[in-house]
């Protein structure tokens, strides 16, 4: 295979909504290239892509598939990433390595949820877009509506390319007024017949080709002198025009095809080859130290590895970009994360399933390799001569959890391995072994998500799981100050154990005074500050731990262990035996022995009375409380808005996005552990949401006492 050079590569990412045609896309993409001699089909189970067991069963695409197609002496990298929401680490990662999206929407549908989620994703990379309109030959498909939807919502840098003719089982031909010709194609689709534009659709394309000429002039100050001189510019300075305005994200071209029927994609690669950006021609990528690393062929050369495959009998496939110089096979690396030595012993570019070896790859090209020993997804390779490492791919949190464990407890180690290679397959995955839960808990996208971990765990790894509810981390405060005392004793022979402790607890908040005189009945305790030791709790919060003693009543020596024993209170809160936070303690008397006090003795006293004080201190429950944004359509605003007040959520804004509603909310976890699937199924799966963790606020009454009566159940 020939070796391309860094400006003869496109990289380009193909997105869209779950059933807007990805995967036979890329079968006609790949067959028009002549990489495959017939076009696969999903139901048959032979496409190039989802040709993993998992996808095959559920007919969807779970991961992204990798492939190229050599069209003009030009090479184009296309990843195809699934639909779902919830496998969006997959479509983040190829926009992140990829130069240009292909937004697909399926014609019968139009702008879709899963259409709106990429976009704003595409938005925030700052990477040009194509909407490519297919399945024109659906009975429901209204081109001019679809147009109409897409302007109303991305505006007047939207700007059709193409049109169909007639949409619907009768489609066969398109007005292309770029080229200003009419394409048409028979039944099989594949090399279409290129003619003059009819004069019934002479007006029409012209007025098209007129605002397609203006929107190319407005990226280059030459073709806007020149356009408004003769009102016109040539194919190449038109192909030009809409370069620049792809790479600004000044214009958005509109794209025809049926992919079904081979029609229109080979105008869609010839537009690919010729138009859109070059590798070189995008905006420079950063290391992490903030410096620029150009694809230059000829600079150190680096690797970035984006993606991890585990296929039967090879194991792991990783996949990589060139970020600068040249790599050849058997070059050896140092990986910048881990610090381990690599030789790349073999070099492949990818066709879904299929690899073809390689000598060598350059600067902005993708490809993959085998066998490496300490390579994770994320991971960056250098020569001798390079120290970059790269970390720009940002994953969404998660929304859907589950606590897991193996239904043979003795296959727990067995599934933990499990999940951590599946978390290098796909990072938006976050395993977690919850010491405060005593839990093993799965974080992920969603319901679906979730489910086809399920699917791979049994059916791959033959390992039977089971999922629970996941338990809540709640945690444990007070609201007013108590005092308490506490004596340890104990007599047994030789040296006995003793220790006293007196001491208060109030609510911690930053910035309080120090403390000073307390009234506790008819008492008056006067503090005298010695000293003040401030712990972060790994948990959140702080707990404020003051020394006021007097007269030697407790030795130093001894606060150490003091604060050990309230420590070992604070990991188990009396209501629940949740984590406590933001208490302050003040020791301020106590007594010892000269022969039975002891580390022991204190630490237990000062455990036993901090938990008597707490007790009296108006104890409260505190839940994590999570900010969300939830996208819907307009139409399903109620619907939402009511179940999200279901769900103990406060509503705190609204707002119009680009054809949707936002609504944002603050709303407890545990009302949360649903919602994926609640969501999805009052809106018919148009809607999407994000979650963030805010704070943690006091439970309603009525919520605390169910809790404290189930742990005393428990106990």
């Amino acid at each position: 295979m020939k070796v391309y050079q860094t400006q003869e590569i496109k990289n380009i990412a193909l997105l869209g909504n779950d059933g807007s045609g990805k995967t036979t896309l890329t079968e006609s993409l790949l067959y028009e290239a002549g990489l495959i001699s017939r076009r696969g089909r999903i139901t048959q189970h032979n496409t190039v892509s989802d040709y993993f067991p998992v996808e095959q069963e559920y007919g969807y695409s779970v991961f992204s598939t990798v492939f190229h197609v050599e069209w003009n002496n030009k090479k184009l990298n296309i990843i195809d990433c699934p639909g779902s929401d919830d496998f969006v680490g997959a479509a983040l990662t190829a926009m992140n390595v990829s130069d240009t999206t292909i937004l697909l929407l399926k014609g019968a549908n139009g702008v879709e949820v899963g259409t709106q989620n990429h976009f704003r994703y595409t938005e925030k990379l700052g990477k040009p877009v194509i909407f490519l309109v297919n399945q024109l030959d659906d009975e429901n498909t209204d081109f001019d509506r679809i147009l109409e939807q897409l302007t109303e919502i991305y505006g007047s840098k939207v700007v059709p390319i193409q049109y169909p003719v007639e949409c619907g089982p009768n489609f066969n031909s398109l007005i292309d007024v770029l080229l200003m010709k009419k394409y048409s194609w028979g039944p099989e689709g594949g090399a279409p017949t290129i003619e003059e534009i009819p004069a019934d659709q002479m007006d029409k394309a012209m007025e098209m080709h007129k605002a397609l000429v203006e929107a190319a002039a407005e990226h280059d100050e030459g073709l806007m002198e020149k356009f408004f001189e003769s009102e016109t510019l040539t194919e190449d300075e038109m192909r030009e025009g809409i370069r620049k305005g792809l790479a600004s994200r000044g214009m958005f071209p509109v794209f025809c095809v049926c992919a079904g029927k081979d029609m229109g994609v080979r105008r869609l690669m010839e537009f690919l080859g010729n138009v859109v950006p070059f590798v070189d021609q995008m905006p420079q990528v950063h290391n992490t130290r903030g410096e620029v690393v150009n694809p230059d062929p000829k600079a150190p050369t680096s690797l970035y590895f984006f993606k991890t495959a585990v296929e039967p009998h090879i194991g792991e496939v990783q996949y990589f970009k060139v970020m600068s110089g040249t790599v050849h096979e058997g070059d050896d690396f140092t990986n910048a994360d881990r610090g381990s030595k690599e030789r790349i012993a073999q070099l492949f570019v990818c066709a879904g399933a299929q690899r073809i070896k390689v000598e060598q790859l350059v600067a902005g090209d993708i490809g993959c390799t085998v066998k490496l020993k300490d390579v994770k997804t994320g991971n960056t390779l250098n020569d001798k001569n390079s120290e970059n490492r790269f970390n720009f791919i940002k994953y969404p949190n998660p929304k859907y959890s589950r606590a897991v464990r193996a239904a043979n407890e003795q296959e727990t180690e067995k599934m933990m391995n499990a999940l951590q290679r599946m978390r290098e397959e796909d990072p938006t995955w976050v395993i977690e072994q919850s010491k405060e839960l005593r839990q093993i808990l799965v974080h992920g996208q969603g319901e679906f998500h979730l489910r086809t971990l399920k699917w791979r765990m049994e059916n791959n790894e033959k390992i039977q799981i089971v999922f629970d509810e996941p338990k809540i981390p709640y945690r444990e405060t007070i609201t007013k100050a108590a005092r308490a005392d506490y004596r340890h004793k104990k007599q047994s022979g030789g040296a006995g154990q003793f220790g006293e402790v007196h001491l208060i607890v109030e609510p911690y908040y930053e910035g309080m005074p120090d403390p000073d005189v307390y009234k506790f009945g008819n008492q008056e305790f006067r503090m005298n500050v010695k000293g003040t030791e401030t712990v972060d709790l790994e948990w959140g919060g702080k707990l404020v731990f003051v020394n006021s003693v007097v007269g030697g009543a407790i030795d130093a020596r001894f606060m150490p262990a003091i604060l050990k024993g309230i420590m070992q209170r604070m990991e188990q809160g009396p209501l629940t035996g949740c984590y406590a936070r933001d208490v302050r303690v003040i020791v301020y008397d106590g007594k010892m022995h000269p022969v039975d006090s002891n580390e022991l003795s204190f630490m237990l006293a000062g455990r036993n009375a901090f938990a008597q004080a707490f007790r009296e201190a108006g104890p409260k429950i505190l839940e994590p409380i999570y900010d969300v944004e939830v996208f819907v359509p307009s139409d399903k605003m109620g619907d939402v808005m009511s179940d999200l007040q279901g769900r103990r959520a406060m509503i705190t804004g609204m707002q119009s996005e680009n054809g949707y509603e936002k609504l944002t909310c603050k709303a407890p976890l545990k009302e949360m552990s649903n919602y994926s699937t609640a969501l999805s199924s009052l809106t018919g799966g148009r809607a999407s949401f994000i979650t963030k963790f805010a704070s943690y606020e006091l439970v309603p009454g009525d919520v605390q006492q169910k809790l404290v009566a189930a742990y005393k159940e428990e106990e």
